[in-house]
């Protein structure tokens, strides 16, 4: 089916089953006019995530990738009052964005956004405070993706769920001669993903608004 297709599908399926929301409009014209990249998870892909947070029954979520905070308010308003939600942004312009989004939710008091390289901010974290994530969401620079799992299970108990966005990539995961880093990265996150015996995976493909891409997701299991 052509894309046109998908985002038509996309569109039906928002239009009925993701009633209006001002404050997550918002967040995407703010992104828009601040000039972040177009490339959050679509407003299926956001519900999607906030009903596993709410089905896992989060009080503690990690994300990995900011951007303008658009994913991390569909994250946070599966929490608790009593809930946390770290989120990980390397660009201070994003940020910044993502902290007026996200107070403009009114979720300032459970989100707590950390600045700088990833890697950098979750060793940086781990030293402070290593209590285990109910919840990681990794969507952040795709080269990088077996560090974050590496650290995503660094925060893991029996029991965490580890969700990686973009992981087909148009289908190019598949292509075993690639040289693309964002490739590259992927299939090694997931011979990690299948090695581990701590973990559960499996991985979707997906279509839609976004193009042709997927999510990976991992239950861990064991010690």
């Amino acid at each position: 089916m052509p894309n046109e297709t998908w985002a038509a599908v996309d569109s039906y399926l928002t239009e009925t089953l993701i009633p209006a929301d001002p404050i997550l409009e918002a967040a995407l014209a703010a992104n828009a006019a601040a000039g972040l990249p177009s490339i959050d998870v679509s407003p299926t892909q956001g519900k999607w995530l906030h009903l596993l947070a709410k089905i896992k029954g989060a009080t503690r979520i990690l994300e990995v990738g900011t951007l303008g905070g658009y994913s991390t308010i569909w994250l946070a308003r599966a929490l608790p009052p009593e809930g946390r939600l770290i989120t990980m942004e390397f660009e201070p312009k994003h940020a910044a964005v993502a902290q007026e989004n996200i107070a403009r939710a009114g979720l300032s008091h459970l989100v707590e956004i950390r600045i700088g390289a990833a890697a950098d901010s979750l060793a940086k974290l781990h030293t402070e405070d290593p209590t285990p994530f109910d919840l990681i969401f990794i969507d952040a620079d795709k080269p990088n993706n077996p560090t974050y799992l590496e650290w995503a299970l660094k925060f893991s108990r029996v029991g965490t769920l580890i969700v990686v966005d973009n992981v087909i990539r148009d289908g190019e995961v598949a292509n075993p001669a690639s040289t693309d880093p964002s490739i590259t990265g992927t299939r090694t996150m997931f011979e990690m993903l299948a090695a581990n015996r701590r973990l559960q995976s499996t991985a979707l493909q997906t279509v839609g608004s976004k193009g042709y891409d997927g999510f990976a997701i991992a239950l861990v299991t064991s010690d």
